[in-house]
């Protein structure tokens, strides 16, 4: 069954543009005193070496050992600090309370059970100072999921696993826009929009 790890394997970097609204997030970021940012779930480092690129003290973590080293080696080549650790998002983030200003999540946070999604939430206010700047982003749920030939199978309400594709065996949570609010509930919602490919984003600032 295809895991994260074997699919960057696989495949290598998957993503390299950074995402295209990552211009506007940096300006927000600069507005806000935004230096020292993690990308939970950051895959081989796009991310990281985009804002790192801006000027930000740059962390990341992930669940793939490939590519973290990824990551890692595309920092180094960069002439930056690679401060890439290897880790899961449900469990108690590697860092201490309030460590950063902002954290980027971009596609990645819907991809387990709303149990484990919701303990990842909370460890993001947990590790993000008062004031500090969250954007994330996840699928947007339909009538029905995009089956796209996947043979999806809903485990829990909203969460569907594939049984085919490139994903076959991730879970997938698809947001309703109730939960968003219910979810988030530490931070104050500063915008919630859809991206062009689709996926719903969310902005928001950590409640004092």
């Amino acid at each position: 069954m295809p895991n994260w790890d074997s699919i960057f394997r696989s495949r290598g970097h998957v993503f390299e543009e950074s995402h295209t609204d990552m211009p506007a997030i940096i300006d927000l970021f600069k507005k806000h005193d935004i230096v020292r940012v993690l990308d939970a779930g950051c895959g081989t480092g796009r991310h990281l070496v985009y804002l790192a690129e801006q000027g930000f003290e740059v962390y990341g973590f992930d669940s793939s050992p490939h590519a973290v080293e990824m990551a890692m080696s595309w920092l180094r080549s960069r002439g930056y600090r690679p401060r890439v650790k290897l880790h899961k998002m449900e469990e108690d983030f590697p860092y201490d309370d309030g460590f950063f200003d902002g954290i980027v999540s971009i596609q990645v946070i819907h991809h387990n059970l709303m149990s484990a999604i919701r303990f990842t939430v909370k460890e993001m206010v947990r590790v993000l100072r008062a004031e500090g700047i969250l954007f994330v982003s996840f699928p947007i749920l339909g009538p029905t999921p995009k089956n796209g030939g996947w043979d999806l199978e809903e485990i829990e309400s909203g969460t569907y696993i594939p049984h085919r594709g490139m994903e076959a065996g991730i879970p997938h949570h698809y947001f309703t826009t109730d939960e968003i609010p219910d979810v988030f509930c530490d931070f104050e919602i500063m915008e919630q929009y859809i991206d062009e490919t689709g996926h719903r984003c969310v902005l928001a600032k950590r409640k004092p």
